[in-house]
């Protein structure tokens, strides 16, 4: 096999379609967009517009609801922290918090705070700072010989100045 024998798959690469050729090319005078008006030209194009019929987007009733106060928070299970302890990414003597997950690279960021659930066992005896834990995490931490202290969740507006 040499460079030049290598070659695309037949059909792979298509040539593009010159329009506004002339006649015999098929795509001539009007290019395929049509008559005359908006729609004929460039750049503008009316999204969603039905003719003057009421739009789709308008007929549907509107839905839900989107709280601006809502926390993200990140969530981790017990057999993750267990198993970044075993990966000694975390020292067990020390006090894990969020900080410390994201500089062993456990979480990769950690929003509105950290949130610790209780799938899978812990093992070692840790001293916990999170955000909001779940009642079988909790339990099973302190069945490890270890604590959980639940912080104050961070207030969306806190940084901002009055």
């Amino acid at each position: 096999m040499k460079l030049s024998d290598i070659a695309d798959n037949a059909g792979s690469r298509k040539k593009r379609m010159r329009v506004g050729r002339g006649i015999g090319s098929g795509k001539g005078k009007t290019s395929g967009r049509g008559g005359k008006g908006q729609t004929a030209r460039s750049g503008v194009r009316i999204k969603g517009f039905e003719g003057g019929q009421m739009p789709l987007h308008r007929r549907l009733p509107k839905r839900g609801f989107n709280n601006i106060f809502r926390l993200e928070f990140v969530e981790i299970n017990l057999d993750r922290l267990q198993q970044a302890i075993d990966a000694k990414l975390i020292d067990a003597k020390d006090t894990v918090t969020a900080e410390s997950l994201v500089k062993a690279g456990v979480l990769r960021r950690s929003r509105d705070g950290v949130r610790l659930l209780g799938r899978g066992e812990l093992k070692a005896k840790l001293n916990i700072e999170v955000h909001g834990a779940s009642k079988p995490a909790i339990a099973a931490v302190e069945k490890a010989g270890g604590s959980v202290k639940i912080l104050a969740p961070v207030a969306k507006d806190e940084g901002k100045a009055a």
